[in-house]
C-alpha cells in the first residue's frame, strides 16, 4: 500500500499523472513554438511532471536502477526550468535555461513512456522482447530527434515580452 491505496491503484495513478504531464508538455511546447507563455498550462505540466517523478521514487522496488536515476535528473532539471520561469521570470539566460530544461523534462517523461510501451505492450514487446532490438533503439532515437528540434526551435522562438 502507498498512501492508503494498493499498489496497483497506485500505479494506476502515477500513470494517469504521468501522461496528463505529457499531454501538458506537448501543449506548453507548442506555446514555446508559437512564441505562446500559456502560464495556466505550464504551471499544470510543472506541477504534473514533479508529481509524476515524485510518485516514481514512491513504487515499489528492489534496488535503485535506471528509474531513479532517471527520476532523479528529472527533478534536477524540474527545479532549474521552475527556478528559471517563477524565480528568475525568464530575465537574460534564464529564457534560454527554461526552454532547454522544460523540454528535456518533456523528454525524460516520454523516455519512461516508450520504455514502458516496450516492457508491457505485447505488440511492442514482440518487436523488442530484450529492449536490445532495433525498433527499440529507432523508438528512442525518434523520441529523442523529436523534442531536441523542439528545444532548439523553441529556444530560437520563445520570447519573453
Amino acid at each position: 500500500m502507498t498512501l492508503g491505496m494498493s499498489t496497483a491503484a497506485f500505479i494506476d495513478l502515477h500513470v494517469v499523472i504521468s501522461l496528463l504531464a505529457i499531454a501538458s508538455g506537448l501543449v506548453v511546447c507548442f506555446g514555446l513554438l508559437t512564441a505562446r507563455r500559456m502560464p495556466a498550462c505550464t504551471a499544470f505540466f510543472l506541477a504534473t511532471t514533479w508529481l509524476t517523478s515524485i510518485t516514481g521514487f514512491m513504487l515499489p522496488f528492489v534496488k535503485i536502477g535506471p528509474p531513479h536515476v532517471v527520476g532523479a535528473i528529472s527533478l534536477v532539471v524540474l527545479l532549474v526550468a521552475t527556478y528559471a520561469l517563477y524565480g528568475r521570470r525568464l530575465a537574460g539566460g534564464w529564457r534560454t535555461a527554461y526552454v532547454v530544461t522544460a523540454v528535456l523534462a518533456l523528454y525524460l517523461n516520454a523516455f519512461v513512456a516508450v520504455v514502458q510501451l516496450f516492457l508491457k505492450q505485447p505488440p511492442f514487446m514482440a518487436l523488442a522482447p530484450t529492449q536490445t532490438e532495433p525498433p527499440f533503439a529507432i523508438a528512442h532515437a525518434l523520441t529523442f530527434v523529436f523534442f531536441a528540434g523542439i528545444g532548439f526551435l523553441g529556444q530560437r522562438r520563445f520570447r519573453v515580452a
